[in-house]
């Protein structure tokens, strides 16, 4: 155990108890205080009422467990070595990068925050998703006093009781710790909720701090069936309508609404700091059954990117006679606060040599003053399970740059007046993103980064046994500004094509030579048809002229013509524009290369 130094005694009469709620995957627009008109959030609303909302609260990370990790200790994810989920992914073959091995638990020998407060008289208990190492590096061995359903796992192993998994080659079946016992039909979120008002209500006459992180609303999607009754979806594409997630939400909420209720019932409400928010942005693709889970608009993408859909997510903070009612801050704030800010409210000195990144923001809370930051920092060298690509953020004020590992490319937004990251200003602000790409890079040499390398087992789009090649709009190498891949279920596309500058271009390996046709899935809105693109491979191309489909996301496949290829060996197609009828040139969901038999 380290070493802490406590607060002051005069300060211990008045200490405040902490409740700290983690919900997992839940979007920033998923609450009905953030904008949802289709999530019921009447308890997380009325918390937002009587206290404080964030509107640019980031998570550390597009991803749980480094994010996670920044709560307990304060620090960035790249300064512990613990940037994607536990324990990973592993490379495949269509990644150009290999990603680092990174820690696959919390480290001992930080000081977590449960440490600290267990240090500072606090009683400590972590009820719910743990996710930051398994035997030897549960949360009882980082500080915490008590355990319910905390293991190495990210996701339940039942939504519903009995909350156990069939035991290995016949063995006992593996229970969530503490919950071996439940009633028929239970549902987690009901009972975790429970266990957090049993913790308060054993706790009620000395300072505690609560930790509960809800394994919702993460998949798999599962709901009670009346509460999924109560919500219509109206089918509509690119819209909230996911009604088991809605359900999921319900509970969720009805959750916070009852340790609320509990702290009122007991008195406790006025001396206790509450602090609500998501470990990162909203699953918005295809990942299990009954999923999108959500659409995180006006944010753009959603878990697993670092785009705004990824990072943002819901802050709303609660502390009577501390925080003015109604309060609405638009700091940009990141997950690595929360550990400073809680040892300043309940006067707990900071352990002697902790690096810590985050900046308290009890003043913020307060009064409003601003916290002395430089910027906000990502480090993401990782392939997302949601097709997100690895990469670093920096914002400074209101402008974000990203720099994507695997090609270099930069882009940069306001996202005060552009929080759907609709207008990549790089082009127009070149010595802006000169400096923003410096301080980003400085930032990584300083907390000595785990960067990737080049992946040796990459295969460039292979061709198929058939002796056709797949080029989908997700592996496509961009050039240029405003076109992007929009990886929403609906799109799966290559859109935003409006400048007949921007190209796009795919590396594909042959194997099997030949004489390939051309084949292009596009589509094109009402009026929009008539542009032409060029796409060549070395000096041989072929022509395309945009039809009309009805819809930018109503996609025809149409023959091009063929080139011909004589030797194996890798190859990159280029798509250029030529011209552009009206507001866009066309979406592009794949090209195939059919080779003539």
């Amino acid at each position: 155990m380290v070493t802490m130094l406590l607060a002051s005694k005069t300060f211990a009469a008045t200490k405040p108890n902490v409740v700290f709620i983690l919900i997992d995957d839940y979007g920033w627009a998923d609450v009905g205080v953030y904008g949802s008109k289709f999530y019921k959030t009447p308890n997380i609303d009325r918390m937002a009422a009587h206290g404080a909302r964030f509107t640019d609260g980031y998570a550390a990370c597009p991803v749980c467990s480094p994010t996670r990790a920044s709560i307990m200790t304060g620090k960035y994810p790249a300064r512990l070595q613990i940037t994607d989920w536990l324990p990973g992914r592993g490379d495949k073959p269509d990644q150009k990068l290999a990603v680092p091995k990174i820690q696959q638990q919390l480290p001992l020998s930080e000081v977590t925050l449960a440490e600290a407060l267990k240090a500072n008289g606090y009683v400590t208990g972590h009820i719910g998703k743990w996710h930051l190492g398994g035997e030897g590096f549960e949360p009882q061995k980082q500080g915490f006093d008590v355990n319910i359903a905390g293991d190495h796992t990210g996701t339940p192993v039942s939504y519903f009781s009995p909350f156990e998994a069939a035991g290995k080659k016949g063995g006992a079946p593996r229970a969530m710790p503490g919950l071996e016992k439940s009633e028929p039909g239970e549902y987690l979120t009901d009972r975790l909720a429970l266990e957090a008002e049993k913790f308060i209500e054993a706790n009620k006459s000395k300072p505690f701090f609560l930790y509960l992180s809800h394994y919702g609303v993460h998949t798999p999607m599962r709901a009670k069936a009346d509460l999924i009754a109560k919500y219509k979806s109206d089918g509509k594409v690119g819209t909230q309508t996911n009604a088991i997630y809605a359900a999921m939400i319900e509970s969720m909420d009805d959750s916070v609404g009852r340790v609320l209720k509990k702290l009122e019932d007991l008195k406790l409400a006025e001396n206790t700091l509450v602090i609500f928010t998501s470990d990162n942005g909203g699953l918005c693709v295809v990942e299990g059954a009954n999923t999108p889970a959500t659409i995180n608009s006006p944010l753009r993408e959603g878990k697993g990117y670092l785009y705004e859909g990824g990072i943002r997510t819901p802050w709303v903070v609660q502390w009577p006679g501390v925080i003015k009612a109604g309060t609405v801050l638009t700091n940009p704030v990141s997950s690595v606060d929360f550990y400073p800010t809680i040892m300043e409210a309940t006067g707990t000195t900071m352990p002697k040599d902790n690096k810590v990144d985050g900046v308290s923001l009890v003043a913020l809370l307060k009064s409003g003053t601003a916290p002395k930051r430089d910027a906000l920092y990502w480090h993401y060298p990782h392939y997302s399970n949601q097709g997100g690509r690895p990469g670093g953020v920096i914002r400074e004020g209101d402008l974000k740059l990203i720099e994507f590992y695997d090609d270099g490319r930069l882009e940069l937004f306001d996202v005060r007046k552009d929080k759907g990251e609709s207008r990549n200003l790089a082009e127009e602000q070149k010595p802006v993103v000169v400096r923003l790409q410096r301080k980003l890079d400085q930032w990584r040499r300083d907390l000595k980064v785990q960067m990737m390398e080049e992946n040796p087992t990459y295969v460039a789009n292979p061709q198929a046994a058939n002796g056709n090649i797949m080029l989908h709009a997700k592996y496509a190498d961009i050039q240029g500004t405003m076109v992007r891949y929009e990886p929403l279920p609906h799109k799966n596309t290559l859109g935003f094509w409006v400048r007949v500058e921007d190209t796009v271009s795919w590396d594909f390996t042959v194997t099997k030579p030949g004489k390939f046709t051309v084949e292009a899935l596009q589509g094109c809105g009402t009026g929009h048809g008539g542009s032409e693109v060029e796409f060549r491979v070395g000096e041989q191309k072929v022509k395309l002229l945009v039809e009309d489909t009805g819809h930018f996301q109503n996609f025809k496949a149409k023959e091009l013509g063929s080139i011909i290829i004589d030797k194996p060996g890798r190859y990159t197609l280029h798509v250029k524009p030529l011209t552009k009828a009206k507001a866009a040139v066309m979406d592009l969901r794949m090209v195939t290369l059919k080779l003539e038999k």
